[in-house]
């Protein structure tokens, strides 16, 4: 039988406590979404002053980066230099901001970020991950 790691609830809050001190830090109202290896959310912290819309991008960011195992960024991309039958896939949000959590190869989980510019929203993703790693 195979074992897997799994992120437990100190890592979930590990996770979304280094995710809101980046973001606070650079003065960004953000959401953050940690959710599990099959895309279930696990814990979801909506800064003061974020849009209330991002509490659902960045939980559908954090979902495709666990089922899709890699960033979104990848399929952000994929997209918009020519896949564009990619949007039909059954996916929503794939924008940047959705970081898979890997250890020892395997994706944990992952986080999911929404409320400022893509780049933005993937430096707080990669504080939440490394707060763990």
């Amino acid at each position: 039988m195979q074992t897997k790691p799994v992120l437990t609830l100190d890592d979930v809050n590990a996770i979304l406590d280094a995710a809101q001190q980046e973001a606070q830090t650079n003065g960004w109202a953000v959401t953050v979404a940690v959710a599990d290896d099959g895309g279930h959310l696990l814990g979801l912290r909506r800064l003061d002053g974020a849009p209330p819309f991002s509490a659902d991008v960045a939980t559908e960011k954090a979902r495709n980066a666990a089922i899709g195992r890699k960033e979104t960024q990848v399929f952000e991309d994929m997209i918009n230099n020519g896949r564009t039958a990619f949007v039909t896939a059954p996916m929503q949000a794939l924008l940047a901001g959705g970081v898979p959590v890997l250890v020892d190869g395997q994706v944990a989980g992952s986080v999911g970020i929404s409320g400022v510019k893509p780049d933005q929203d993937v430096q707080v993703a990669k504080a939440g991950v490394a707060a763990i790693a």
